[in-house]
């Protein structure tokens, strides 16, 4: 708040010009996804010539950074919030996890549907999203589970632990956790791309029963907030 308060009249304004860019930039995603995102149209949409919009983002793959940046910084803080108040539950945070999903799709397929072709995210853009990574390794560690590790697992450990950006978690909760991650979001990605419609179930009857084979005896693991 202090920050915006010290910015000058133009800083201010360049601030609101990229916030609306931004937005016209998530309504062009909806309606043609992410790969025909155009700076030229969203120029001709606020008014503004292409040229003119260039000063506030140089090239299309700017602005994906910016808006996949967000979308990830939106969900790491969700997952921190979700694991402070509930003491690192996983169940917590799958919910969490859901409920950000499910609040905006199209940010949800921006940073795990298809990737955008010919772009290629930057050093943060992933620093960003081992956070969550670390957010979900933290909840399976302290789990108490006397779960065995599986050759997975020691698959997993053998490997250096590069994708775990060298969390000290033991071998089966990295395997509980990339399975937690890798199961829920296929439920998740199935749901958001209207794969269940017609189907005749609840789909948030299917993730509590995902969860449930994930965290055998867990009990309570139906969203509080559902």
């Amino acid at each position: 708040m202090a920050e915006s308060s010290s910015a000058t009249p133009r800083e201010r304004y360049r601030a609101q010009v990229r916030a609306e860019v931004k937005k016209r930039a998530w309504e062009q995603i909806a309606t043609a996804g992410a790969s025909a995102l155009s700076l030229n149209a969203i120029a001709k949409r606020m008014g503004m010539s292409g040229p003119a919009l260039y000063r506030y983002f140089a090239s299309r793959d700017e602005l994906i950074t910016e808006l996949i940046r967000d979308a990830y910084r939106s969900l790491a803080d969700t997952l921190h919030a979700a694991s402070e108040k509930s003491g690192a539950d996983v169940a917590a945070l799958a919910h969490a996890l859901r409920g950000w999903a499910l609040d905006d799709p199209q940010r949800y397929f921006l940073v795990y549907g298809t990737p955008v072709p010919g772009y290629h995210a930057p050093d943060d853009i992933t620093a960003i999203a081992s956070e969550n990574m670390a957010t979900l390794l933290d909840a399976w560690t302290a789990r108490p589970s006397a779960d065995p590790a599986t050759p997975f697992a020691e698959h997993l450990e053998g490997l250096g632990r590069q994708w775990a950006d060298d969390h000290p978690a033991p071998p089966a909760a990295l395997h509980g956790a990339l399975t937690f991650w890798t199961r829920l979001h296929g439920v998740l990605s199935l749901e958001l791309a209207g794969h269940f419609n017609g189907m005749g179930f609840d789909p948030a009857q299917l993730f509590v029963a995902e969860l449930e084979s994930l965290l055998p005896g867990g009990g309570g693991l139906s969203d509080p907030n559902g």
